[in-house]
């Protein structure tokens, strides 16, 4: 039987996506562009926008010299001292690695440090459950910057950047009111299962990080095509272009995120701008009706809560979790009874709408298929905003570029 599920999983999960080539860009701009979009990305989001703009302050005296002199022996060293179970081998593409997350750190490191200590607990308590080592957290950071709000141009989405299929296979709801791929709690133990199963089939875990990226199904051409070897660096050319910077990343993050002040970057301790808990609710709820009741910001409720894809907690199909701001539980609790009559109400009155695209329409009707371009907005907050992807947007707004301006009037 365990058989015949880990087959299930490598024939099924073979989806995550491969970017091409773009022009003479090497594979470590290729995955430091990719980061670098996802944290902008966060940046937009409601309470970055509010919050760290004003606050990134780190300090930088990160020298591109300065590494470029520094002997392989002291980098070794440093990895030695990690004692990581995913090895962390050093060679020109790491290290060409490790030198842009340096540089593009230099001046983000405040808000990934911010973000890493909110996630990093969860990730760590999944992954212990499912016997993945304790450093595949940092592969989060790879993956979307530690947004959870990310979605990919080819649609993978979340913290760890599922696709739909593979989100599927591991119970990840994702339909028109639901995508719990940008759920943190939920999307965390998947990603934890789902490397676990591809330890257990690759029996190697920089093999099953790298079919993670790519799916199982490349590896093995990977592994066929090199005569049956088995190891990263073996198979390396024989990889998809982004898997081949994939486990370099990983390894530059590793060794960036614990070595950052001897290379002469300071960042300022920030806090998270909102304290949260959760609670459990177990019917129906709109989130309109949750931020009147609680006076809290119909766009905060909505960042806090990515997963609701339309502003609606579908809960009458099971206990679903409602983040909110610390502040704001004890007034819930009190109204929400009437939360859920107002709810019920509103919606026997007026169904919730949601387009053929799976877009977002609103609770009551939304505003129609067109967005206004708000001061702010970048076309992959308003793509994620919409349940659409990057490629989608411009395509139906014939944009070439990534330029828009403010008032202007998209198709979503």
């Amino acid at each position: 039987m365990k058989r015949k599920f880990i087959g299930l999983v490598v024939l099924l999960c073979a989806m995550l996506y491969v970017l091409p080539a773009t022009g003479q860009e090497s594979d470590a701009e290729l995955m430091t562009r990719r980061y670098s979009e996802s944290y902008d990305s966060l940046l937009n989001s409601y309470y970055m926008r509010r919050f760290a703009h004003c606050n990134l302050r780190s300090s930088s005296s990160f020298s591109v010299e300065a590494f470029d002199a520094l002997p392989d022996s002291v980098l070794e060293a440093r990895m030695r001292a990690l004692h990581t179970v995913v090895p962390m081998a050093l060679n020109s593409e790491v290290r060409a690695h490790i030198r842009l997350y340096l540089r593009i750190m230099s001046h983000r490191l405040d808000l990934t440090l911010m973000q890493k200590e909110r996630y990093f607990p969860l990730f760590e308590e999944a992954l212990d459950r499912y016997w993945v080592p304790d450093e595949v957290k940092y592969l989060a950071i790879v993956e979307s910057a530690l947004n959870a709000e990310a979605t990919s141009r080819v649609g993978a989405a979340g913290l760890w950047q599922f696709m739909y299929n593979t989100g599927k296979v591991y119970d990840l709801e994702v339909n028109s009111v639901l995508d719990e791929r940008r759920d943190p709690v939920k999307s965390s133990y998947a990603a934890a299962r789902y490397l676990s199963d591809l330890h257990r089939v690759f029996g190697d875990w920089t093999l099953a990080i790298a079919a993670y990226n790519c799916g199982p199904g490349n590896i093995n051409k990977a592994i066929a095509r090199s005569g049956g070897k088995r190891d990263f660096w073996e198979i390396y050319y024989n990889l998809p272009r982004e898997t081949r910077g994939y486990i370099p990343s990983l390894i530059a993050v590793i060794y960036v995120m614990n070595y950052y002040e001897a290379h002469g970057l300071r960042p300022q301790r920030l806090e998270m701008p909102v304290r949260t808990d959760t609670v459990m609710v177990h019917r129906d709820v709109l989130l309109d009706y949750v931020a009147r009741a609680t006076g809290l910001e119909m766009e905060a409720l909505r960042a806090l809560n990515p997963q609701y894809r339309v502003g609606l907690v579908p809960a009458s199909s099971g206990r679903l979790a409602l983040t909110l701001p610390t502040a704001k539980v004890e007034p819930f609790l009190r109204m929400q009874d009437s939360i859920y009559a107002w709810t019920a109400d509103s919606l026997l009155r007026r169904p919730l709408k949601v387009s053929p695209s799976g877009s977002k329409s609103g609770a009551k009707g939304g505003s129609g298929h067109y967005y206004t371009v708000k001061k702010g907005d970048t076309l992959s907050s308003i793509a994620r905003r919409h349940g659409i992807s990057v490629a989608t947007l411009k395509k139906r707004n014939g944009l070439k570029g990534d330029n828009i301006r403010v008032g202007q009037r998209l198709k979503v």
